[in-house]
């Protein structure tokens, strides 16, 4: 069975059919499109033949709205791992948390090229492959033909055998191996140092690759470089308010008046900003 890729655009559904929308700019460049009012459920989009490459939340001058409304989304298995824009006026920046948990913004009005270009890069960044001239892992690259390594295209200085240390683990990921088994696959059975030598390799793997390296300590065990399904989701490891002066939680009115917009259905689950 296919599956059909869209950007997910949510915002004031009156506003979705607008020429200064996201979702017709992204029409006109040839992406397929969905769009989600803030007021309805998204498992109504989430069917099994869509996936998505990206959302986008237009909050206008509501950014708390945009706060609820990718926390609602997050819930959806489909769109957990999926990665989030939000489109908002230059006025509103301020009240953006460089912690948010967007993945990234973009200030109004669109610019179309602009728009396309950030979901592409997004799509990069989350995206892992493995073939013979290079090994992806989220924002790390490993490029065997130079042995070389960069972190969100910025080259890594590495040494041979740190290199050759990292190069084991991506192409194994999901294995656990001990210090004594990497030992022997990485410095050769004829090295006679010890596996205190392991620990101190993957130490500074750490610090050069900081968080982008997804790899586990297992005590008593070894060592393991996570697979995209074993990594945690962000329910797991917890967001930072995107918010900084309000409450993200308004009640929603039984009508809902055009010229003043509230709180989004989806949102009510008694859930506050902070986490």
């Amino acid at each position: 069975m296919s599956v059909s890729k869209y950007v997910l655009v949510v915002g004031h559904g009156r506003e979705h059919d607008s020429e200064d929308g996201a979702a017709s700019h992204l029409r006109q460049l040839g992406a397929r499109v969905r769009t989600l009012d803030f007021w309805d459920d998204f498992s109504s989009v989430c069917d099994s033949e869509s996936a998505f490459r990206a959302i986008v939340i237009e909050a206008g001058d509501r950014p708390d709205f945009a706060v609820s409304a990718l926390r609602a989304a997050r819930r959806e298995a489909r769109l957990e791992e999926t990665p989030s824009i939000l489109a908002i006026p230059e006025r509103q920046v301020a009240r953006i948390e460089p912690s948010s948990g967007f993945d990234d913004f973009i200030v109004l009005p669109y610019r179309p090229a602009e728009l396309y270009a950030r979901i592409r890069q997004l799509e990069w960044q989350r995206s892992e492959f493995a073939n013979e001239e290079r090994i992806k892992i989220g924002s790390i690259v490993l490029d065997r033909a130079a042995h070389e390594v960069s972190l969100d295209g910025r080259r890594v200085v590495l040494t041979a055998k740190e290199y050759a240390l990292l190069a084991f683990f991506s192409a194994n990921r999901g294995r656990v191996f001990g210090r004594e088994t990497l030992l022997a696959r990485v410095w050769g059975v004829r090295y006679e140092g010890g596996a205190r030598t392991v620990d101190i390799h993957v130490r500074r793997l750490r610090a050069k690759l900081g968080d982008a390296l997804p790899l586990e300590t297992l005590r008593g065990t070894g060592y393991k470089l996570r697979t995209p399904e074993e990594m945690p989701s962000s329910e797991e490891t917890g967001e930072a308010p995107m918010v900084s002066d309000e409450s993200a939680v308004i009640p929603k009115p039984a009508v809902i008046d055009s010229a003043a917009p509230s709180e989004p259905a989806a949102a009510h689950s008694g859930q506050t900003r902070s986490r």
